[in-house]
C-alpha cells in the first residue's frame, strides 16, 4: 500500500509495511519525545493523499504512541521553542504559524506585564501634566504671578533630578516589581494630597510636587528592568514601544480629562481621581504580576521555555549575582558606550520638553492661532508618537530576527529617531500655514519615537547587571538638558527674536547627537569590570 506525504520538499512515495514503525530513523530522546528526520517539518499537519486502509492507519497511530500507550500529541507550538530563539518557528504554512504566534503573544503573561507597565507610565505622565492645566485656576485663586506659577510647575523637576540614579540603583538591587510598586504608591499619594497641600501651605504644595518628581524618577528604570527580565532580545524593542506608548498617551489623557474632571469636581478633581487610580493600579500590580517569569504561577510551560531560551543569549539580570548596593560609577563612566547613551538621552529629552513646553506658544506667536487651537495642534503629534513607536518596535525586532546584528539595528533606529526630527524641524521653520506646520511637527515627534528602539533598549544590552543605574545616569543628564532647553528657548527667543532660530539650533544638535551615538554605541555587552575608554 503506497502512502504519499505532502512535505516541504518534492513529493516522494514510500511503502509502509507491517514493520515500518520500527524504522531506526524514528527515535526517542531521553524525554520520550518523538524525534523525526529534518525533512518531517510539520508532523502534526501530516497530509495523506490516496487510499489508506485501516491497517495502515492503525500502524501510523501506533507509531505515534509512547510507552504508556497514550497517543503522542505532537504540536507545532512545542516545536517552536528552539535555540535560535525564533518566535515564529520554521513551519511550512507561514501564515498559520505567524497567526498562531501572534495570538500566543497577545495572550501571554509577558504582554500582561508590559500592559501594566504602560498603564503605570500613562498615570506617571497624567499626574505630571495635570498641574499644567490646574495652574491657571490655582494662580487666579491664590493671586500667584506667572513667574511663581512657573516655580510651582518646575518643582516637579527638583525631585525628578535627584531620584533616577538612586532609583536605578534600587531597581538593580531589589528588582523592578517592588520598586515600581513603591514608586507608584508614593507618586499617587503625592498627587492625592496636592489639593490639601495647596489649600494649607505653599511650602507643602512645593514639597508635594517635588515628591511626585522623586517617585516618578524610578518609573523608566523599573520599566527597563522588567522588560529585560520578561522579554527575549527579539521582542524587547516592541515591548519598550508598547510601554512608551502608554507614556505618550498619558500626556493626552491628562490634558483632555483634567478639564472635564475639573468641571465636574472642581479644581482638585483630577488630582483625587488620578491618585485613586494609582492606588488601584498598585493592588493589581502586586497581585497579578511576578518579578520574573520563573516565579509566575500563571505562565505556561511553553512561554517560560521561550523566554528562558532568549534570556540565555541576552544575559538577563536575574541570571547573575545581584549587584552591590553601590555601583561602580567610575567604571561605568569610563566606557564610551555609556556616554553614547547619556548623550542620546540628553538630546531626546531636550527635544521632547522643548516641543512639549513651547509649541503651543510657537503656534500662537508665529502662526497667530488662538491658544485652544494651538493646544490641539500641539497635542496631535503625541498620539502619532505612540503609533510610530510601536511600528518601530515591530520593525526593529524583525531586523534582529532576520539576522541583522543588534548593534546595527539599534543604530538604524536611533539614526531615524534623531536625523528624522532634525529634518522635520527644518521643514517646520519653513511652514507657511498652521496645518503644514502641524504636519511637520507630527512627523518630527513621530520619528522621535524610533529612539525608544535605539538608546532606550540599548541600556538593557550593554549592561544588564547595571541597566537601572545606567538609566538613572542618562535620565539625570536628560533632566538637565530638559531644563536647559526649556529655559534656554525663552532666553534665545528674547535675544534673537525668532523661534525658527532655536528650532534650527535644535536640529543641528540632533545631527551631532546622531553622529556621536553611531560612533560609540554598541549592542554587545560591555565589560565594566575593567576601566578604560573602550568597550
Amino acid at each position: 500500500m503506497n502512502l504519499t506525504l505532502g512535505l516541504n520538499r518534492p513529493v516522494r512515495n514510500f511503502t509502509l509495511n507491517r514493520h515500518s514503525y520500527k524504522n531506526p530513523k524514528f527515535t526517542h530522546d531521553k524525554h520520550s519525545r518523538l524525534q523525526l528526520p529534518s525533512h518531517f517539518i510539520e508532523i502534526s499537519k501530516l497530509k495523506c493523499f490516496g487510499d489508506v486502509n485501516s491497517w495502515t492507519g492503525a500502524s501510523v497511530q501506533q507509531l505515534l504512541r509512547d510507552g504508556s500507550g497514550e497517543p503522542r500529541r505532537i504540536l507545532s507550538r512545542r516545536i517552536r521553542v528552539s535555540s535560535n530563539d525564533a518566535q515564529f518557528g520554521s513551519l511550512p504554512n507561514k501564515g498559520e504559524a505567524e497567526s498562531s504566534s501572534f495570538a500566543e503573544f497577545i495572550t501571554s503573561e509577558r504582554v500582561k506585564v508590559v500592559a501594566m507597565l504602560a498603564l503605570a507610565l500613562a498615570l506617571c505622565n497624567a499626574d505630571r501634566v495635570v498641574m499644567s492645566v490646574a495652574i491657571v485656576p490655582l494662580s487666579l485663586a491664590h493671586g500667584w504671578s506667572r513667574s511663581f506659577g512657573g516655580i510651582v510647575q518646575s518643582s516637579f523637576l527638583w525631585g525628578y533630578l535627584i531620584s533616577p540614579i538612586a532609583g536605578g540603583t534600587l531597581v538593580d538591587y531589589y528588582g523592578g516589581k517592588a520598586v515600581m510598586a513603591c514608586g507608584v504608591t508614593l507618586w499617587s499619594l503625592a498627587t492625592f494630597l496636592t489639593p490639601w497641600a495647596a489649600e494649607n501651605s505653599l511650602l507643602a504644595l512645593l514639597f508635594a510636587r517635588a515628591m511626585l518628581g522623586v517617585a516618578e524618577g524610578v518609573a523608566l528604570p523599573c520599566m527597563n528592568n522588567m522588560i529585560a527580565r520578561w522579554f527575549p532580545s527579539t521582542e524587547r524593542a516592541r515591548a519598550v514601544a508598547m510601554a512608551m506608548a502608554g507614556f505618550q498617551l498619558g500626556n493626552a489623557i491628562g490634558l483632555t480629562l483634567s478639564p472635564i474632571l475639573m468641571s465636574q469636581g472642581g479644581i482638585f478633581g483630577p488630582f483625587v481621581i488620578f491618585g485613586l487610580c494609582g492606588f488601584l493600579w498598585v493592588l493589581v500590580w502586586l497581585s497579578a504580576t511576578s518579578s520574573t517569569p520563573a516565579r509566575s504561577p500563571q505562565i505556561s510551560k511553553y512561554e517560560l521555555e521561550y523566554i528562558m531560551n532568549g534570556r540565555q543569549k541576552s544575559h538577563a539580570p536575574e541570571s547573575e549575582p545581584k549587584t552591590t548596593m553601590v555601583p561602580p560609577f567610575r567604571r561605568l563612566l569610563s566606557k564610551m558606550p555609556t556616554w553614547s547613551l547619556i548623550v542620546a538621552n540628553a538630546m531626546h529629552s531636550w527635544g521632547f520638553f522643548v516641543i512639549l513646553s513651547w509649541m503651543p506658544i510657537y503656534f500662537n506667536s508665529v502662526h497667530h492661532v488662538d491658544l485652544r487651537q494651538a493646544a490641539w495642534f500641539s497635542a496631535v503629534p503625541w498620539c502619532m508618537m505612540a503609533l510610530t513607536g510601536y511600528l518601530a518596535g515591530l520593525w526593529s525586532d524583525t531586523l534582529i530576527r532576520t539576522g541583522t546584528s543588534i548593534t546595527l539595528a539599534r543604530k538604524i533606529m536611533q539614526s531615524i529617531g534623531f536625523i528624522g526630527p532634525a529634518i522635520a524641524l527644518i521643514g517646520l521653520t519653513a511652514a507657511k500655514t498652521p496645518s503644514i506646520a502641524s504636519a511637520w511637527l507630527s512627523l518630527a515627534v513621530g520619528l522621535k519615537a524610533f529612539s525608544h528602539c535605539g538608546f532606550l533598549v540599548n541600556l538593557q544590552e550593554i549592561a544588564p547587571h547595571y541597566s537601572g543605574v545606567l538609566h538613572g545616569l542618562s535620565n539625570t543628564a536628560g533632566t538637565f538638558a530638559a531644563i536647559v532647553g526649556t529655559v534656554g528657548a525663552g532666553f534665545f527667543v528674547e535675544l534673537v527674536g525668532s523661534f525658527q532660530g532655536f528650532l534650527l539650533l535644535t536640529s543641528l544638535l540632533y545631527f551631532l547627537a546622531a553622529l556621536f551615538y553611531n560612533k560609540f554605541s554598541t549592542g554587545e555587552r560591555v565589560n565594566f569590570d575593567e576601566s578604560g575608554m573602550n568597550t
